[in-house]
C-alpha cells in the first residue's frame, strides 16, 4: 500500500467502524440453548492486525500448530489468555503476536478495542484492532504456530461473504459463522469477531 494519504484512508475508516456502537458476542449467539449463563469467564486479548504495508491491507492470521491440544489446525488471530504482567488484553495480545508471529509491538498502531467474545472455552476475549505500519517478517513459533497467512481486508469486510454453517460438536449440533478464502477454512470466534467488524465497516 502506498504511504501518506492511502493509509490514512484507511486509518480513519477503521477508527470509524470503532466508534459505531456494538454489542459483545459470543459462540452461544447462535446456540443459545448451550449458554452456560454466570461462569468465571477468564480474559484473554488478540490482535486484529490489519497489514497497511502491500499493495492493498490485509488481516494477519495464523493457523495454530496441528498437535496442540486445544484447536489443533484451526485459523486464529494472534493472541492469548491476559497474564499478570500484560496490563491487560492490548499488552496480551501484544506480547502473543511477537511471540506467535514475530511481529514486533514498534511496528504496530494500535487504534482500539472491539467488542468483547465470549468462548465456549471459557474465555472473554477483547480483540485489539491495529494497523501494521512498519513491514516485518513473520516467523511462526514452533510448536504453536504452523504457519502465518494474510487475508485482503476487502474479503473479510464485506458481510455478503459470511454463512452459518454448523457441525456435531460434544454431541450437539453446533451452528457457527464462517468465511471461507482459498485454503482456508475461517469459522467460529475468528469468523465472529471479523463478522462484527465487517458490520460495523459496512455501516460506516
Amino acid at each position: 500500500m502506498s504511504r501518506g494519504v492511502t493509509t490514512d484512508a484507511l486509518r480513519a475508516r477503521l477508527a470509524a467502524a470503532l466508534d459505531r456502537p456494538a454489542r459483545p458476542s459470543s459462540d452461544y449467539d447462535l446456540n443459545p440453548g448451550a449458554d452456560p449463563g454466570a461462569v468465571a469467564w477468564r480474559p484473554a486479548g488478540v490482535l486484529v492486525a490489519v497489514d497497511a504495508t502491500g499493495s492493498v491491507p490485509r488481516v494477519i492470521l495464523t493457523k495454530r500448530a496441528s498437535a496442540l491440544r486445544h484447536h489443533p489446525g484451526q485459523v486464529a488471530f494472534p493472541g492469548g489468555k491476559v497474564d499478570d504482567g500484560d496490563g491487560g488484553p492490548v499488552g496480551a495480545a501484544l506480547r502473543e503476536a511477537s511471540e506467535e508471529i514475530g511481529l514486533p509491538p514498534a511496528a504496530v498502531t494500535v487504534l482500539g478495542e472491539l467488542p468483547s467474545h465470549r468462548t465456549v472455552t471459557g474465555f472473554e476475549v477483547t480483540p485489539v484492532l491495529a494497523l501494521v505500519t512498519v513491514p516485518f517478517t513473520p516467523r511462526p513459533e514452533p510448536g504453536e504456530v504452523d504457519e502465518v497467512f494474510a487475508v485482503p481486508l476487502s474479503h473479510v469486510a464485506d458481510p455478503a461473504r459470511y454463512g452459518i454453517q454448523s457441525r456435531l460438536w460434544r454431541g450437539q449440533r453446533r451452528r457457527y459463522n464462517a468465511v471461507p478464502w482459498g485454503p482456508y477454512y475461517i469459522w467460529g470466534a475468528t469468523a465472529r469477531i471479523l463478522r462484527g467488524l465487517a458490520d460495523r465497516l459496512d455501516a460506516a
